[in-house]
């Protein structure tokens, strides 16, 4: 089952990626702990949609999230070397946090996993974004197999009741 609205997100160590740093390990309960948070997962780094426009999307509105007082953080079931890769490819802004859950740690606690075997990519991350306040879930929108609508960065900006405008390039 998976992780429902008012439950706290599960305590699991995962591999942060900030800022062109090294990669970090750090608990999710001091991670979201004391903030709003939007946490948005995609089946996998570098693959067409998660690259060309879930990503992205975060990417552009970053600053309207922070300017709403909103952390956002991506994951994805890939090691940090690639996550580390993907965030310098993606451009990724100062801040904004990327998650390398390399062996589905946290999205087996969430209960957001799904088997792509099938596809050759084993188990990975269902594509979701949830919004948390102290690390309690306050919305979740996971999406149906092969969409991709309600896990946008505009479609939790307006889940938020906040305006989406693109930053400027």
């Amino acid at each position: 089952m998976s992780i429902q609205i008012g439950q706290p997100l599960p305590d699991v160590e995962v591999t942060v990626i900030e800022d062109g740093a090294p990669a970090r390990r750090q608990s999710t309960a001091s991670l979201f702990a004391h903030a709003r948070v939007v946490l948005f997962a995609v089946p996998g780094a570098f693959t067409p949609t998660c690259s060309d426009h879930h990503l992205p999307g975060y990417v552009q509105h970053y600053r309207t999230f922070r300017e709403h007082g909103i952390e956002v953080i991506g994951m994805a079931v890939n090691d940090a070397y690639v996550m580390q890769a993907w965030a310098a490819v993606q451009q990724v802004p100062a801040g904004l946090k990327l998650l390398a859950d390399g062996n589905a740690s946290f999205t087996s606690a969430l209960g957001l996993q799904f088997d792509g075997t099938a596809y050759g990519m084993g188990l990975r991350a269902r594509r979701f974004a949830l919004y948390a306040e102290d690390g309690v879930v306050r919305q979740l929108h996971v999406e149906a197999p092969g969409e991709f609508r309600v896990s946008t960065a505009e479609a939790m900006l307006q889940a938020l009741g906040v305006e989406a405008r693109p930053t400027a390039g």
